[in-house]
């Protein structure tokens, strides 16, 4: 093995915890922006939406695209493009051109596909899963370094700081994939045309969803717009399901769907996903909310990020231990011990959640639970389906878990705007039923999975074709 193959793997990480640390940079910087930018907290809000709607869209471009010869071309151009909206959101005069800037960091929820789909090709076959693995959890551990850095950096200096310490990270990466990622066309990938349709129906569908989602507690769930938005998204949506069974190469080719690790995969992504998006969101907001709440741990910013970085640690530690147990536990139990552990998380955070120890202790369950769910979702999928698909399925699990994030802000919104107190803080019955949901949410999953899990096991084994070793991707 040549010290460039030995590498690969840790580059492609690095590359995934650069884009990771990226994104991390919203949640707690709402307040600061509204207050630097003079737009309400409400407008702040679109630092994330943007964010958000950008990736959706540019997510399954990107996993059929990594599905193609120029692997490597595509994370160059993808993380130059990030660094462009690093650069432009660190210099924007005003708050439309910070939206900018934003919307071009959408590309970092993209680039967790590409790195796959590259290890896919060029990691050798007994170590591809651990590197699958490894790669899809780096979201999780990037948010739990991210958020600590985010507010060492806005609390000591201000957030253009944080904005330009991205984009520093980004160069890094640029060049970590330059030197080592193998250069020039994959010869063994299919070339196709892309399919322009699927990319535009699917990209506008997804994209009106999620704005729904999105603004529907600002707008209200009944309003004209919301109810435009959700019918228009569902009828582009259907279009682009018909459209892509039409295709002879589709975006996503859905028929992967009728494979039930895929399919277990896929589901799992949505309902984890939204339990994840709430815990991070109103434990963030519990940190840096005032005593006088009844809630609040009154944290600045500046300290407020520490409470996710026990999230890193969890999913870091893990992983690892996922590892370990790879040839003893099937991927397919993964996915309940996962979520029967995210399930425990959330409950603890609902029942106790005023005190900071309460916080951290709930976070490292989260991370320990999303670390093992996260590391068996790709490679269920990528022991499923066949090479030359692995980007674009992969991509469109990314996408579930975006979807399922943007309904856990929803939900996180709709609830804590319903129960505001007087000093504009929302209550603490609001805060106990948000994680309630998220708990109950998690405790769903994990029944679900349990049942298959148990229905799996009772049906009786028949021989199949093309999988010798099951547990290999």
């Amino acid at each position: 093995m040549t010290n460039k193959e030995s590498a690969l793997v840790p580059a492609l990480v690095y590359a995934a915890l650069s884009t990771a640390i990226v994104s991390s940079l919203g949640m707690l910087l709402v307040p600061t922006i509204s207050r630097e930018m003079d737009v309400s907290v409400g407008t702040a809000q679109w630092m994330l939406t943007i964010n958000l709607l950008v990736g959706a869209v540019a997510t399954p471009v990107m996993g059929r695209l990594s599905d193609g010869p120029h692997k490597k071309k595509l994370l160059l151009w993808a993380l130059l493009i990030i660094l462009l909206g690093s650069i432009i959101a660190a210099l924007a005069p005003n708050f439309t051109v910070f939206l900018v800037g934003r919307s071009l960091q959408g590309l970092t929820y993209g680039i967790v596909p590409v790195t796959i789909a590259l290890a896919r090709r060029y990691v050798g076959t007994d170590k591809v899963r651990f590197a699958i693995s490894s790669l899809s959890v780096t979201v999780a551990t990037g948010l739990g370094i991210g958020y600590p850095l985010t507010g060492i950096i806005a609390g000591t200096f201000d957030f253009r700081f944080a904005f330009w310490f991205a984009a520093l990270f980004v160069v890094t990466a640029i060049i970590v994939v330059f030197r080592v990622v193998p250069a020039g066309p994959d010869e063994n990938a299919p070339r196709v045309p892309f399919d322009y349709t699927g990319a535009v129906l699917l990209g506008l569908g997804l994209g009106l969803l999620l704005l729904g989602i999105s603004e529907g507690p600002n707008w209200g769930w009944a309003s004209p717009l919301t109810v435009a938005a959700f019918t228009v998204a569902a009828a582009l949506l259907a279009a682009w399901v018909r459209a892509e069974l039409r295709s002879p190469n589709p975006l996503i080719n859905l028929r992967v769907l009728r494979n039930g690790d895929v399919l277990l995969a896929n589901s799992t992504a949505i309902g984890l996903g939204a339990a994840m998006y709430i815990g991070l969101s109103i434990s963030s907001l519990i940190a840096q909310a005032p005593a006088a709440t009844g809630y609040g741990v009154a944290l600045p910013v500046l300290w407020a990020g520490f409470v996710m970085f026990p999230l890193s640690v969890g999913s870091f530690s893990a992983n690892r231990l996922v590892r370990r147990l790879a040839h003893r536990v099937k991927l397919a139990t993964l996915l309940p011990i996962g979520a029967g552990i995210m399930a425990a998380a959330g409950m603890l955070l609902w029942i106790a959640h005023t005190q900071l120890w309460e916080l951290l202790a709930g976070m490292l369950a989260l991370g320990l639970g999303m670390g093992a769910s996260y590391a068996a979702m790709p490679a269920l999928i990528a022991r499923s389906v066949a090479s030359e698909e692995l980007g674009s399925s992969v991509s469109f699990n990314q996408v579930l878990r975006t979807v399922g994030s943007s309904f856990g802000t929803a939900v996180s919104g709709a609830v804590l705007a319903a129960n505001m107190a007087p000093d504009l803080h929302p209550s603490g019955r609001g805060i106990s039923a948000t994680l309630e949901i998220g708990a109950l949410l998690c405790a769903a999953v994990f029944v679900a999975l349990l049942i298959h899990a148990l229905i799996t096991r009772a049906r009786p084994k028949l021989p199949t074709r093309g999988h010798s070793v099951p547990n290999n991707p």
